[in-house]
């Protein structure tokens, strides 16, 4: 029997409560959805418009009734132009639909008016590009989110702010201190945690925390908020068992994201759900 549906809803519940039951219900484990013109290749696709929407739609037919969340990543389908735009709208809809909740890896982040616009596309139930999350970026200032943050808590949304990402090139910037002596990444996750203050079971802004951090300059745990940690694999080197000395106490509140470990098997769904379910088994097994 099929794990009940986590992405549906009828009201705004908060993000925080609907990704804790997620991960409580199906297990610590997100899916992107990363069409490489490499996996298109592997999977015999055209790198077309119609490649695309076949692979997108195998993704979301197999995993969408299993997984916590799914995590289209916007730019593989913007390089199609208005066709992979269209193809975006549909997978969105459809993974939600499926019963996963849909975080939209889009990595926005502006000030003012424009910052609004992508909350309006991205966070709105109206929108045809509306997801239940949206990954942010905080580097024009973390309060430059806010129009972002404030329309997420208003429909029931989810934001993830970028602090410590799993790229190299980004530790110039995470690990750069203020007068004070604080690590921006740290700052952010503080901001975040403010955010998250007294609520329960979990606030519903998130931070992007990788895989393959070392060090972190700031209790995780007292984010109170979910911990998108991406950089599993082969391809950036994060293993499963690292995540228990980069996360600690926090663990229990961490999504696990992955995209080639689990793509890697299709076109055929049954080896998608079993690479998925290994996973879901032994992060299960890890962090409980």
């Amino acid at each position: 029997m099929s794990p009940a549906p986590v992405g549906a809803r009828t009201s705004p519940a908060p993000f925080g409560a609907r990704v804790r039951a997620a991960l409580d219900a199906r297990g610590p484990l997100c899916v992107g959805i990363d069409p490489h013109p490499e996996l298109l290749a592997a999977w015999d696709l055209p790198e077309s418009v119609a490649g695309l929407e076949r692979f997108g739609m195998t993704v979301v037919d197999a995993l969408a009734d299993r997984v916590a969340v799914i995590k289209p990543q916007s730019a593989f389908f913007e390089r199609f132009g208005a066709g992979g735009i269209a193809v975006l709208e549909r997978v969105l809809a459809a993974a939600r639909a499926g019963g996963a909740l849909v975080l939209l890896d889009a990595k926005r982040g502006d000030i003012g008016s424009t910052v609004s616009a992508y909350a309006r596309a991205y966070l709105d139930p109206g929108s045809a590009l509306f997801a239940d999350a949206v990954t942010a970026s905080p580097y024009l200032g973390y309060e430059s989110l806010r129009p972002m943050l404030d329309t997420a808590l208003r429909h029931g949304g989810g934001v993830f702010v970028l602090a410590y990402t799993s790229n190299p090139e980004g530790l110039s910037v995470h690990r750069s201190v203020d007068s004070r002596g604080a690590e921006v990444g740290a700052r952010i996750l503080a901001a975040v945690a403010a955010d998250n203050a007294g609520e329960r079971p979990l606030g519903s802004i998130g931070a992007v925390v990788g895989a393959t951090v070392d060090r972190v300059g700031y209790d995780l745990a007292a984010v109170n908020g979910p911990l998108l940690a991406p950089g599993l694999g082969a391809a950036q080197g994060g293993s499963p068992a690292g995540l228990r000395s980069v996360f600690g106490p926090a663990l229990p509140n961490v999504v696990p994201s992955v995209s080639r470990e689990v793509l890697a098997h299709g076109p055929d769904p049954t080896a998608l759900r079993r690479a998925a379910d290994r996973l879901v088994d032994e992060l299960s097994a890890l962090l409980r």
